[in-house]
């Protein structure tokens, strides 16, 4: 019988076999920490407060036990330190707004005010706070504290702050995951953090105590069509500072240690359009994109993974090119994004990671066996002559039925022929 590593690979090289299942490697493939602590209650695990791995998006771990418990094939290293730019580790207990008991790092530091949750850059509460869980929410939207912009002033260095060398605690925590990775026999998605030109996400600056530079997401938007110059340094310099350290990365790893990095988050589509045009794409992001892909290809024996949330069946010529081996999280509700059109024109040549279940509709407010059936219909397209891996669109959000997350697990395991 193939190991869950071997299931990755043999889907990653386009071949035929049993579709591996994905839940928590990485940021965009996790479940809300509410629905983590629902799945290990359904599976019967003692019951503890879950690690929040993820703040921003309040993804819980799923450990060890439950990866055994679901069946994945896929385990993952997260970067060291939070986008909040405090470090996962010295965990405590905190108890959410909406009543669960979890585990969050030391340096995870909020106030109430008006009945909402803020949270501190680096637990820093001089500094005022970063991001806000509004009252009622489930998640932290970033506060945007952009300072007046002075064009005459504007400099790259104030956007690259946060980007910067791999330290030795930096080095000792990817050493020591390696080893924790190692022995779990899973396939292995490593997300470094650190490596994406202009996602939307690290643009404000949560982890900085005083960002500069252009930190209001409309203005960067603007910056990608009126300031391209400077964004190319910007991007340029960003380049330096990844390709440096993923010489480290390698080091510590070695070419076959990873299966697969994940190399871009940037978001290039919305649910009916796109963000920029692919001429944009082309000219202000595909260069360094290709140049980190070519590097790890040249180097290493790792996979390549691309996420981004949307329409953008025209830019996945553009990924193809660009290098990219994977995509995620194929969100199929999205215009011009069906499932038969995807992997007919564009299946032998990138692997989709997702698309399995509707997270917006199906899932949350399907009954289960409209879950099972959505699954099975998108298992039965995508995994046709290998190139997939099974997760759902982007993260399984609070509330989602546990029935629900149960069905489409299941469905899995069905089609699998491990029922």
């Amino acid at each position: 019988m193939k190991s869950y590593r071997e299931i990755l690979k043999t889907a990653l090289e386009h071949k035929t076999g049993k579709v591996p299942m994905d839940f928590g490697s990485c940021t965009t493939t996790g479940m809300h920490v509410s629905c983590v602590a629902e799945l290990r209650k359904y599976y019967g695990l003692d019951e503890k407060p879950v690690k929040i791995v993820d703040p921003y998006q309040m993804l819980g771990e799923v450990d060890e036990e439950l990866l055994d418990s679901i069946g994945i094939s896929v385990d993952g290293i997260f970067p060291r330190e939070t986008i909040f730019g405090f470090p996962n580790d010295n965990w405590k207990e905190w108890r959410t707004p909406w009543g669960q008991n979890v585990l969050v790092p030391g340096e995870f530091t909020v106030t109430m005010e008006n009945g909402d949750c803020l949270l501190f850059p680096r637990g820093d509460t001089s500094a005022g706070p970063s991001a806000r869980l509004p009252e009622g929410g489930y998640f932290f939207d970033s506060i945007i504290r952009q300072k007046e912009i002075k064009e005459d002033e504007l400099k790259a260095d104030d956007n690259l702050e946060e980007y910067t060398l791999l330290t030795d605690q930096n080095i000792e925590y990817y050493q020591k995951e390696r080893k924790r990775a190692a022995r779990s026999g899973r396939g292995l998605v490593v997300n470094f953090g650190g490596t994406t030109f202009g996602d939307i996400a690290d643009i404000p600056g949560p982890g900085l105590a005083n960002p500069k530079g252009i930190r209001d997401v409309t203005e960067w938007y603007i910056s990608t069509v009126m300031r391209q110059d400077l964004l190319h340094e910007i991007f340029s310099r960003q380049l330096d500072i990844i390709l440096t350290n993923m010489r480290t990365h390698l080091d510590i790893f070695g070419d076959d240690g990873i299966d697969v990095v994940v190399t871009d988050c940037t978001d290039f589509g919305t649910q009916n359009s796109s963000i920029c045009s692919t001429d944009t794409y082309q000219s202000l992001y595909a260069p360094y994109h290709k140049k980190l892909n070519d590097w790890i290809h040249t180097n290493t024996n790792w996979k390549t993974f691309k996420h981004s949330c949307g329409a953008v069946y025209d830019f996945i010529p553009e990924f193809i090119e660009s290098g990219f081996d994977i995509l995620n999280p194929v969100q199929c509700s999205a215009a011009g994004m069906e499932p038969e059109r995807l992997k007919r024109e564009y299946g032998r040549d990138i692997v989709f990671w997702g698309g399995g279940v509707d997270t917006q509709k199906t899932l949350p407010f399907g009954s289960p066996e409209e879950v099972r059936r959505q699954v099975l219909e998108r298992l039965e397209i995508f995994s046709d002559s290998g190139g997939y891996v099974f997760n759902a669109i982007h993260n399984v959000q609070a509330k989602t039925p546990i029935e629900n997350i149960v069905a489409m697990i299941n469905a899995v395991k069905e089609y699998n022929g491990d029922t």
